[in-house]
């Protein structure tokens, strides 16, 4: 058979593609990953930052494994397929951004070339000085429109400031304090709107510096800090969204486009995951869970599947980060149901995209109208307040984030318990009593359990305190 000089060209054109093709350097993508170990306190909250090459921020929040979002290109030969010169090729530098307050952390295994995925970057976080400096405690009195603000002791025992109260707006419902201790906001259920402060530095006394508008009967307020920005959202009772707000540097809430999103009937209790991801908000009225993903800018989007079934009458909820695994924890307060009551916690597992999935035993049983629930900074032990029963219920967190109840399941607490916090340090326990106007204080010790602080059981606080908080 004879060849045509075009054929034969043809063919002399593709061996030599082929050939450039095998002798061309293969690019390949490798993922960049490590452990944190060390996060304590407040530094699990006031997240670290990590970037890697000097970019692809990451925010950790919890103790264990991390990967960057961006893979690297490796390659082979001089040059990759991209053309990119073989110095920078693979090339990775993990190196911290925004080191968490009250910790140091330093990099381990942190720069290289990389020739396969990358998982042994280890980043370890130790206390620094300011792990042991003053903590503060603060707390919304919703009968008398104030905040009360304390010192914490060493020994956990709260201390009235000097000016032992700031004003708040009208009918104060919850008290946040921002990641990095700068800012407090509260929520004035009764006034449609959120009060701003800044915090002394040295003394934790708060000043006034505005107010801004939010929805109808604002219950609830949290804050996010993503990669250096800090963004606000706010349950709205009254008209059954959230607000959210973008942080100024100075404290100053803007809101947002759009300024809300909409949640279940009447959304009770707002809450970020700590990986700051997602927010999730409890619907006392439709006894579901509303959950969002956090996107740029901080906007809220509904997942796909917008809300989940909770309790009767959900109050509260918290998300506890174990070993890189994220769990949830409702209060059921069933407060509608006097007579029978079945007041519960559900307890859900989050998923990768951060939806929630009950756990089997989807519930445990509380005390009498549970409508606040906290865990501690490790993830071992988890607390609640019962407003119907005046007390709290304590819980171990086992494998795979369930809870149970401890041998001392319950430890007394004032009139109408109805919020509990955990100190920066996981220390202590407080607790504010709605109807005994004070605020109950434990330590909490081995295994756990909580101790009514020796020195002082309770502390007088405002009329109606109904929302309390820690800081640094």
């Amino acid at each position: 058979m004879r060849l045509t000089i075009k054929k034969l060209t043809q063919i002399v054109f593709s061996s030599v593609l082929l050939l450039l093709a095998a002798c061309a350097p293969h690019s390949t993508n490798y993922s960049i990953g490590g452990t944190v170990t060390g996060l304590v306190g407040t530094g699990l909250t006031n997240s670290l930052v990590l970037q890697d090459n000097g970019g692809d921020n990451l925010t950790v929040s919890a103790n264990g494994g991390f990967t960057f979002a961006t893979k690297i290109t490796g390659c082979n030969g001089s040059t990759s397929a991209s053309g990119v010169s073989s110095t920078s090729c693979g090339v990775y530098s993990v190196s911290i951004l925004t080191q968490p307050l009250g910790l140091t952390c330093t990099v381990t295994n942190g720069s290289g070339t990389a020739t396969g995925n990358v998982s042994n970057v280890l980043v370890n976080c130790t206390g620094t000085s300011s792990s042991a400096s003053q903590h503060f405690a603060y707390v919304a009195n919703a009968g008398d429109g104030t905040v009360s603000q304390y010192t914490i002791a060493s020994n956990g025992s709260l201390a009235a400031m000097t000016v032992q109260t700031v004003a708040a707006g009208t009918e104060p419902y919850s008290i946040t304090v921002d990641p990095l201790g700068k800012f407090a906001y509260v929520a004035n259920a009764g006034s449609n709107n959120v009060s701003e402060y800044t915090i002394d530095t040295t003394s934790g006394a708060l000043t006034l510096t505005g107010a801004v508008a939010a929805g109808t009967t604002p219950y609830s307020i949290t804050i996010a800090s993503i990669s250096g920005q800090e963004y606000a959202y706010v349950a709205n009772e009254g008209d059954n969204t959230v607000s959210q707000f973008t942080v100024g540097a100075t404290g100053i809430l803007t809101p947002m486009n759009p300024s809300t999103v909409t949640s279940g009937t009447n959304p009770y209790f707002v809450t970020v995951d700590p990986a700051v991801k997602y927010v999730y908000v409890a619907n006392e009225g439709s006894n579901t869970i509303s959950q969002y993903a956090i996107g740029i800018g901080g906007a809220l989007t509904p997942m796909s599947t917008a809300a989940v079934a909770a309790g009767p009458n959900p109050y509260s909820i918290t998300i506890a980060s174990i070993s890189g695994q994220e769990y949830a924890y409702v209060a059921n307060s069933n407060y509608a149901n006097q007579v029978n009551n079945s007041s519960s916690i559900s307890q859900y597992t989050l998923g990768i995209n951060g939806a929630l999935t009950p756990m089997n035993p989807a519930t445990v049983a509380s005390g009498t109208n549970p409508v606040s629930v906290t865990v501690d900074n490790s993830g071992q032990y988890a607390y609640v307040a019962n407003y119907g029963s005046n007390n709290v219920s304590q819980y171990t967190i086992g494998s795979g984030g369930a809870l149970s109840a401890m041998s001392t399941a319950t430890v007394a607490a004032g009139t109408n318990p109805y919020s509990i916090t955990i100190d920066p340090l996981s220390q202590f326990v407080y607790v504010a009593n709605y109807g005994g106007y004070t605020v109950s204080q434990y330590t909490i010790g081995a295994g756990g359990g909580l101790a009514p602080i020796a020195s002082a059981t309770a502390v007088a606080a405002g009329t109606h305190p109904i929302s309390v908080i820690t800081a640094q």
